[in-house]
C-alpha cells in the first residue's frame, strides 16, 4: 500500500472513531433526556412566564429603562421586592407571585440586561450599579408609608447587599426585613462545582474565555450555539442548577430562560459577580430580620458559604433544604415561600 493511502485509511479510520464517539456521546444524552422526561412532572401544565402583573417602567439613575411588575392589595402593611439572579429574569419567582399574591403587595423587577429590562454602557456593568437600581425601584414602587422584605436569589442578594452598602438608612426604616437566597458576600467561585484539581486552571482561564464570548465574534458563535439548544443544555442546566429532585418542565423554563440572556449580558456580569465583595455591608443587614436560605446540594455556591453568610450577619437564621440545588425557588418553591411568608407576617 503507498504512503497516501495508508495515511488516508488511518486518518479515516480516526474520523470514523471521533464520529462514532460523538455520536455515541449524543445517543447517551438523549437516552439519559429521555429517562429523566419519563418520570414524575409535577410541574406539567404550570403557566410559566405567563402570570400577570401591572407593568412599571423605572428609569435607572443613568436612564436605562428597567421593568418592574406589581400585584396584590395595595394597602399592604408589608411589600415584598423580588430581585432575580444571575442570566435569569422576573418570571423565575413564579411560585411565590403565585402563592404572595393574594394577600401581599408584590414587586418583581428585571435587572438591567436580563428580561425586558434595557441593557445600558457596558462601563455600568456591576453589582452597585443593581445596587442604585433597586433603589429606584424601591422608590418607583412602594409608597413612602408602605415598609418592604426584600427577597434576593444569588446575584439578586448581592444586589440587595450593595443597597445596604449604598443606604444604610433605609435598613430598619423602609426595609423591615431580609431574605436570601444561594448567595455569598464575596469571592463567588464560578468553579465550585468542578474537580478541585482542575479550579485553578479554570478560575485563570474564565475571565479571559468570557471576555472572548463577550466580543463581537465571540458572542454571535456562542449565540448561535445556544439557540440550538437540545439534550445537552438540559442536562447541563440540571446538573448546574438543581439537587436531586425537580421536574423536567422547570428545567426546560429555566433552560429557556438562561438562554434568552444576550451573551455579552452574560459576560460583562460574570466579571462583576468575580469582582463582588460586600462584607462590609452585613452589619448594616443585621439591623432587620435576615433569613439566609441555602439548598445542600448547590454547586454554584454551596451550602457552607451560606453558613458562613448567616453566620456574619447578626441575628440572620439559617435554613438549609436537604437534597436543593441553585435554583431553589423553583425547585423548592414550598420551603421558599413559607420562609417568606413567615418573615413577612413577624414584620408587620
Amino acid at each position: 500500500m503507498t504512503r497516501w493511502r495508508r495515511l488516508t485509511s488511518i486518518a479515516g479510520i480516526a474520523t470514523g472513531v471521533a464520529a462514532a464517539g460523538v455520536g455515541g456521546l449524543l445517543a447517551a444524552e438523549r437516552i439519559a433526556v429521555g429517562r429523566i422526561r419519563l418520570g414524575a412532572d409535577p410541574a406539567a401544565g404550570q403557566p410559566f412566564g405567563q402570570l400577570p402583573g401591572t407593568p412599571v417602567e423605572v428609569r435607572a439613575d443613568d436612564g436605562v429603562v428597567l421593568r418592574a411588575e406589581v400585584a396584590g392589595p395595595a394597602d399592604s402593611p408589608v411589600a415584598v421586592v423580588f430581585c432575580h439572579g444571575y442570566c435569569l429574569n422576573q418570571d423565575v419567582w413564579h411560585y411565590q407571585w403565585l402563592s404572595l399574591r393574594a394577600d401581599t403587595r408584590l414587586i418583581r423587577w428585571d435587572q438591567r440586561g436580563h428580561g425586558r429590562s434595557g441593557r445600558g454602557d457596558p462601563s455600568h456593568v456591576s453589582i452597585d450599579q443593581l445596587g442604585a437600581d433597586l433603589a429606584v425601584v424601591l422608590a418607583a414602587t412602594v409608597p413612602d408609608d408602605q415598609r418592604v422584605v426584600l427577597v434576593g436569589h444569588s446575584m439578586g442578594g448581592m444586589t440587595i447587599m450593595a443597597l445596604a452598602d449604598q443606604q444604610p438608612e433605609l435598613f430598619g426604616s423602609k426595609v423591615a426585613g431580609v431574605v436570601l437566597i444561594s448567595t455569598a458576600a464575596h469571592e463567588v467561585d464560578a468553579t465550585a462545582w468542578l474537580p478541585p484539581p482542575v479550579r485553578p486552571a479554570a478560575r485563570r482561564a474564565g475571565p479571559a474565555l468570557v471576555r472572548g464570548a463577550g466580543g463581537r465574534r465571540g458572542a454571535a458563535l456562542t449565540e448561535r450555539i445556544r439557540a440550538a439548544g437540545g439534550d445537552l443544555a438540559f442536562l447541563t442546566t440540571r446538573f448546574m442548577a438543581f439537587g436531586d429532585d425537580v421536574s423536567p418542565t422547570v428545567v426546560d423554563f429555566l433552560e429557556r430562560v438562561i438562554r434568552a440572556t444576550p451573551i455579552e449580558v452574560v459576560a460583562g456580569f460574570y466579571l462583576a459577580l468575580l469582582e463582588h465583595d460586600k462584607r462590609a455591608a452585613l452589619a448594616t443587614l443585621g439591623r432587620v430580620p435576615v433569613v439566609v436560605i441555602t439548598g445542600a446540594q448547590d454547586r454554584l455556591i454551596p451550602a457552607t458559604r451560606a453558613a458562613a453568610l448567616a453566620m456574619t450577619i447578626p441575628g440572620a437564621r439559617l435554613v438549609q433544604v436537604p437534597g436543593a440545588g441553585h435554583a431553589i425557588i423553583l425547585e423548592r418553591p414550598d420551603e421558599v415561600t413559607r420562609e417568606i411568608a413567615g418573615l413577612v407576617k413577624e414584620v408587620q
